[in-house]
């Protein structure tokens, strides 16, 4: 997927590229149900893209397979005019685009999915800077709450949140790594179905980032979260997995010259490789049998989904 993630990268790499732009290369190459919206915050603005891409017995055709969510979880793809060129935040928006390209280039090559792809991320060449320790984070002109409801689409039975995850001190490798399934509050088991993907698409031992409670909490809380790759469980009854793209050791967000094209590229072919088996259903994000067992003795804990007991809380 090499050629499909230069020509996004180098899209991006732009103070002037807008969701249109994106629209443009995608419908040149095929694809045809892409909406665009321009969201004004106290902070600036952002184009949100989403792409709908029908598979051969997905639910846009008419057929039962179920349909499968990727979204590239960002702040922006540039922190201008502080920093000139692309940042170490854009890599969700770039994979997730990435993987949109080269379904449109399969398809133009007489391969279609079986199940439906819904791909969804915004475009923001200069999004403020948020200082952070140990490393600062990228901003944006809108809140969590906003990408969420932007981002998430109904139709997704399963999502893929891809984010950039260089700004810690606990994922310590090179390359890309997921997190466990959370689903309506619950941190799940990994999934064994994507640990056997990641070890045929990367040829080595699966790698798996951590996450905590705080973690799938909602943003606006006055708590700590890694970054926001789990933000979209808080918005979603559909399990979500998280693809952190990862680095041996903090990167600011907001860092320039700091994206690898290979970590990206294998990260993205990583969930395309998802999306063909989840489609034909030979790909669980959980054990809906556990599943069960999990609710039947503890109950649901879709507080964790919200804000919390205190009114009025930061």
């Amino acid at each position: 997927m090499f050629k499909q993630v230069l020509e996004v990268y180098e899209l991006l790499d732009s103070a002037k590229v807008t969701g249109g732009d994106v629209e443009a290369l995608l419908r040149e190459r095929g694809l045809q149900d892409i909406s665009v919206k321009t969201i004004r915050g106290d902070r600036g603005q952002t184009d949100f893209i989403k792409i709908r891409i029908p598979g051969t017995e997905g639910r846009l055709s008419g057929g039962g397979s179920p349909t499968i969510g990727v979204i590239g979880r960002l702040g922006g793809i540039g922190a201008r005019p502080e920093m000139v060129g692309i940042v170490s935040d854009a890599d969700g928006a770039v994979t997730a685009l990435s993987v949109a390209l080269k379904l449109a280039d399969m398809r133009s090559n007489g391969d279609r999915l079986k199940g439906d792809v819904v791909v969804g991320t915004h475009v923001c060449p200069n999004a403020p800077v948020v200082p952070h320790k140990p490393v600062p984070f990228m901003g944006s002109p809108v809140g969590s709450g906003v990408m969420n409801r932007e981002e998430v689409d109904g139709s997704m039975d399963a999502v893929l949140s891809i984010d950039t995850t260089k700004g810690n001190r606990i994922v310590k490798w090179r390359g890309f790594a997921i997190t466990p399934t959370v689903k309506e509050g619950w941190v799940l088991k990994v999934s064994d179905d994507l640990l056997d993907i990641m070890e045929i698409t990367t040829g080595r031992i699966p790698r798996v980032c951590p996450i905590t409670t705080q973690d799938i909490t909602p943003y606006g809380t006055g708590i700590d979260h890694i970054n926001s790759i789990m933000q979209p469980a808080t918005a979603t009854d559909a399990p979500v997995v998280g693809v952190a793209i990862t680095a041996e050791v903090p990167v600011p967000g907001c860092a320039t010259g700091a994206s690898r094209v290979t970590d990206i590229e294998e990260a993205a072919r990583f969930v395309l490789e998802v999306a063909k088996a989840y489609g034909k259903g030979l790909c669980s994000f959980y054990d809906e049998s556990q599943w069960k067992i999990i609710l039947d003795r503890y109950g649901p804990l879709k507080i964790l989904q919200s804000k919390g007991r205190v009114e009025n809380s930061p």
